[in-house]
């Protein structure tokens, strides 16, 4: 049986919805190739190309599921990794014992939201059965959703939340899991502990951003968010209690003013890590988490085993230092998990999350896609339509 955490309480919530057990689902193939969207190099806009001959995927492990993707979504890392972004951290962990004959991970294709129907199971999924609606936040470093069909971990898969339809689930997955992991896993807040915290969001009209303001006033804090003034209406819409815009002043000066943070959820890095921590209480627990990390810049410049201790002497030596004045100093990253999917779906079918979307585009249109997220200032997320392909 698919091992995962929480299983018995997921059981139990899904078990009106699924047999207890079952073998492989093998239908009919009657698919050798899909269209998708890939690139066969690094570069701009120029590398995506469209074909009808991607090859299906297929189950290799027996907790894997093949997804028919009806929806996915575009985020920041998508336009890094077209461009070569990480691609000597994630290239090891595609094959870290180098047992491919074909040195190369191309063709690749991006994108890591999906949002779909279950078309086939691993003899060890036992939580979904095809025909299923789910949603799921594909790894980086496997083959992305901007395809007909996906395969991925039953242990990254979770059901849809019913009141969202696909294109709607779609942006959430990739940025809720992010989200959930720097405040949640690694910074250590929970629907428990955080009601009457303030919390300090830094780049709160982007894609995380929105969610974790979401989220964060679901579990109670006080929330300040920090955007541009056009971006102020949704900010406070979602639940931002102060609202500062950083484009009216000096950031740092205006948020001096404010009383200080219990906790910083840092979107933006570069010189905010310079001054942001002078803004939590000190000695009190207080923590800063940033999602802004140069862990796979380091490994691109210096290779896997330098890049890994500049990494270490990076981190370890932050954290020190704000210890020593009275603060955590925290990175985040995202983190694939299906279980943490199946919280958030509760939040969003209680009402408590919804999907911030700026604009949806068609499968056909995915290259536009791509320029519009480039272009910045994006209020919420950039979704593609894949089930339809006009």
């Amino acid at each position: 049986m698919l091992s995962r955490g929480a299983a018995g309480w997921r059981a139990l919530r899904w078990a009106g919805r699924r047999p207890r057990a079952r073998g492989l689902r093998a239908s009919p193939r009657a698919w050798s190739a899909m269209p998708s969207w890939v690139i066969d190099r690094y570069g701009s806009n120029e590398v995506l190309r469209f074909t009808r001959d991607m090859v299906f995927p297929i189950i290799h492990f027996p907790n894997e599921v093949i997804i028919r993707v009806h929806a996915a979504s575009l985020n920041p890392i998508d336009l890094s990794m077209r461009s070569g972004y990480g691609a000597t951290a994630l290239n090891m962990k595609r094959d870290p014992l180098k047992l491919k004959t074909e040195e190369t991970e191309f063709p690749l294709t991006l994108g890591r939201d999906v949002s779909g129907v279950v078309m086939e199971c691993g003899l060890s999924v036992s939580y979904f059965k095809p025909g299923d609606e789910v949603w799921a936040a594909i790894p980086p470093w496997k083959q992305g959703t901007l395809s007909e069909f996906v395969v991925a971990s039953g242990n990254e898969v979770s059901f849809k939340p019913k009141c969202l339809s696909h294109i709607e689930a779609a942006a959430l997955p990739y940025v809720g899991l992010t989200a959930w992991s720097a405040l949640n896993q690694v910074g250590g807040l929970n629907k428990s502990n955080c009601s009457g915290k303030r919390v300090l969001i830094l780049g709160a009209s982007g894609g995380v951003g929105t969610f974790a303001v979401q989220l964060v006033k679901a579990w109670g804090a006080h929330v300040t968010a920090v955007c541009s003034h056009d971006a102020s209406t949704l900010v406070k819409k979602l639940g931002a209690d102060d609202v500062i815009d950083y484009k009216s002043g000096n950031l740092e000066e205006q948020l001096k003013t404010l009383p200080l943070f219990d906790f910083i959820l840092d979107n933006v890095g570069g010189s905010t890590e310079k001054w942001a921590l002078d803004l939590l209480k000190k000695w009190s627990g207080a923590t800063y988490v940033t999602l802004v990390t140069p862990f796979l810049i380091n490994m691109d410049k210096l290779g896997v085993a330098d890049g890994m201790l500049q990494t270490g002497v990076t981190v370890g030596s932050k954290t020190l230092k704000h210890l020593l004045k009275g603060v955590h100093y925290r990175w985040a990253f995202f983190m694939p998990s299906g279980p943490s999917l199946d919280e958030i779906a509760e939040l969003v079918d209680s009402g408590k999350i919804q999907p911030v979307i700026d604009e949806v585009f068609s499968f056909s249109e995915v290259p536009k896609a791509f320029l519009k997220l480039e272009g910045g200032h994006a209020r919420g997320k950039t979704v593609i339509n894949v089930i339809n392909r006009q």
